[in-house]
């Protein structure tokens, strides 16, 4: 074991934590004042659905056993996890690492609540948050990390394009499409300014220890993700802010964060296999797909993704899982990417990128559908109409 590493990690897994409350001010600032509170309620839960959830199986479905979909039962309530040791090769403990794992699900299931924040029962969505976590986080994380499907295929997912953004977009888009759309829908705008900008530097500044804290050690590797996703982010914002003076004349702020956290969501998953080069390309491309998705593409088609949930992380992290396949080096990432001249690898990430949408997509329906039979997924007109904060809460923000 090594102290540096084991500090790092340490370090990394409080940073991933600070992304929830991070999001939680974040969408909070979009947010209608009258559900300003069930917006921040939607979020935070998923620390305790998390932590809980985790502990007692989730750590175990996902990283333990040797199936191709998803692991056993042998390592449940961390009972078998060495707290000095590792069993993975690594230079920090299983405990740790189970640690830092333990938080992508709990950022993971926020983003969801971006969906469907407003008008959405509160009771349906913890219902589905604990099953979703059970059925189709831990299978997802196994086939990517734990040695499963996707990982056999030659899928490369450095920190969690696949497992957390396509996932989260994905069941986001779908909880929104069941429900329908906000029967006072508007333009996304800003409500609170301040918070939006607290919550996306929350998320930028958590988000180093996301994609650095995957190396699992403070390494090179870890550098390198470091500078990548900062890099990313980066360039995003620059392109964002292109296209808004290009289109309107005006750059929002809270524009100026959507485009950063857009590149934040493409480099998730070639954070350690591409160069800084790569990774300003990736956040220019990232930025334009996104705009162009949160704007023209969701206006066409009509749908209600309340705070671009999928628009943001279910297409930003399409985007970056097929240019991961792009970009990817032989030497950073063991598989040369179509930079390099191989194609293989290209048609791989899009394999893997389909089989998760399909599997996210179909499991959400399925799970949303079953808890429907006993608690209404909707809260009733009239509740929508004047809020959920008080009726579901019993508090407001006033």
């Amino acid at each position: 074991m090594h102290a540096a590493d084991i500090a790092w990690v340490l370090v990394a897994s409080a940073l991933v934590w600070l992304m929830v409350p991070g999001l939680a001010l974040f969408y909070g600032g979009f947010t209608q004042p009258k559900s300003t509170v069930n917006t921040l309620a939607m979020v935070l839960v998923s620390i305790a659905v998390g932590g809980v959830v985790w502990f007692v199986v989730g750590y175990s479905l996902a990283f333990s056993g040797t199936g191709s979909l998803i692991g056993g039962f042998k390592d449940a309530f961390l009972h078998n996890v060495s707290m000095v040791e590792s069993t993975r090769g690594l230079t920090v403990p299983d405990g740790a690492f189970a640690l830092f794992q333990g938080m992508f699900p709990m950022i993971t299931m926020a983003i969801i609540a971006g969906g469907v924040v407003g008008r959405m029962n509160f009771k349906a969505f913890l219902l589905f948050l604990i099953i979703w976590l059970v059925l189709v986080y831990a299978p997802l994380a196994h086939m990517v990390w734990g040695d499963g499907l996707l990982a056999k295929m030659g899928a490369l997912d450095f920190a969690g394009g696949d497992v957390v953004h396509i996932s989260s977009g994905v069941s986001a888009l779908v909880l929104a499409l069941m429900l329908g759309r906000r029967r006072e829908m508007g333009e996304l705008t800003a409500h609170n300014v301040p918070a939006i900008v607290i919550g996306g530097g929350l998320l930028w500044f958590g988000w180093f220890g996301f994609n650095a804290g995957s190396a699992l050690a403070a390494n090179g590797q870890a550098i390198l993700a470091f500078i990548n996703t900062s890099v990313a982010a980066s360039t995003a914002m620059v392109a964002w802010l292109g296209l808004e003076m290009y289109q309107s004349n005006n750059v929002k702020v809270s524009g100026l964060l959507s485009g950063a956290l857009a590149g934040l969501v493409a480099i998730t998953p070639a954070a350690g296999y591409v160069n800084p080069g790569s990774a300003a390309a990736m956040g220019v491309i990232v930025s334009v797909a996104v705009f162009f998705g949160t704007t023209f593409v969701k206006t066409r088609l009509g749908y209600d993704d309340t705070l671009d949930a999928f628009g943001i992380h279910g297409i930003g992290g399409i985007v970056g899982g097929l240019l991961t396949g792009v970009f990817a080096t032989k030497q950073l990432s063991g598989s040369a990417g179509l930079i390099e001249g191989d194609w293989h690898l290209v048609g791989v990430q899009f394999l893997a990128i389909m089989l998760t949408v399909a599997f996210v997509g179909a499991a959400t329906y399925v799970i949303a559908k079953l808890i429907s039979f006993v608690v209404p997924l909707r809260v009733a007109q009239a509740e929508e109409h004047v809020g959920l904060d008080l009726s579901q809460h019993g508090e407001t923000i006033f």
